[in-house]
């Protein structure tokens, strides 16, 4: 029988799970800089969107202790229902276990805070107990310390975790440039989001194909004065 970790993700067989992108969650994160965590989270939301991926959003403690959701985040995914928890592992909560089985989905993307606990807890579990493939978006989750991750990371992939970048999946959901369909928007959130990626992705749309610039307003250029 074929190993089901070696199928590619694909917009058909898997689904997306966000644990707790809260910014009392973020302002403990020593693992990877918050910002640059916030931009993965809502880059790798955005193409959740637009690949029609099956997403869940859960949060603890919002209003006692963690915050409200990233509105960043939240606005991406304006129709859905919070799934507000007290435990720490998204996964005792039975709205997240229905939420899950709903989906019919048994590839889980996860990208939550912080790895070594909530992420860590909710993927082990879910494998046990729900029998889920779980593919945790690594550079959209944080821990505590740059150990904590690490070593989380590590105890998961030694569990059968599957280690992923937001990038690589959304990357895995086009699979093909002639996908039309979505080319043009993959595009738009690489420009927006992959730093390096999408500068020169505007670089070559603008120079090399001669395709306007990206503002929204041209703005007016003056020539050079010789020294």
């Amino acid at each position: 029988m074929a190993d089901p970790k070696l199928e590619v993700l694909t917009p058909q067989n898997c689904q997306l799970i966000f644990i707790d992108q809260q910014p009392q969650m973020a302002f403990g994160v020593q693992s990877i800089d918050r910002q640059m965590l916030k931009n993965n989270v809502v880059a790798l939301a955005k193409a959740a969107r637009l690949f029609k991926i099956l997403t869940t959003i859960t949060a603890v403690e919002t209003e006692s202790f963690s915050g409200y959701t990233y509105p960043e985040l939240l606005d991406v995914f304006p129709d859905h229902k919070l799934l507000e928890r007290t435990s720490m592992n998204s996964w005792d909560d039975k709205k997240v276990r229905d939420a899950l089985k709903g989906h019919n989905r048994n590839k889980v993307v996860v990208s939550g805070l912080w790895t070594e606990v909530c992420n860590n807890s909710f993927a082990l579990c879910a494998m046990l107990e729900g029998g889920y493939e779980i593919y945790m978006v690594a550079d959209a989750s944080g821990g505590t310390s740059k150990e904590a991750h690490d070593y989380a990371m590590q105890r998961m992939i030694q569990a059968g975790v599957i280690p992923v970048t937001w990038q690589q999946v959304m990357l895995e959901w086009q699979r093909d440039w002639a996908r039309r369909e979505t080319y043009d928007a993959v595009m738009t959130i690489v420009r927006e989001h992959s730093g390096a990626y999408g500068m020169g992705v505007d670089y070559a749309y603008t120079m090399v194909h001669k395709t306007p610039q990206r503002t929204s307003k041209l703005h007016e250029m003056l020539a050079p004065v010789p020294a």
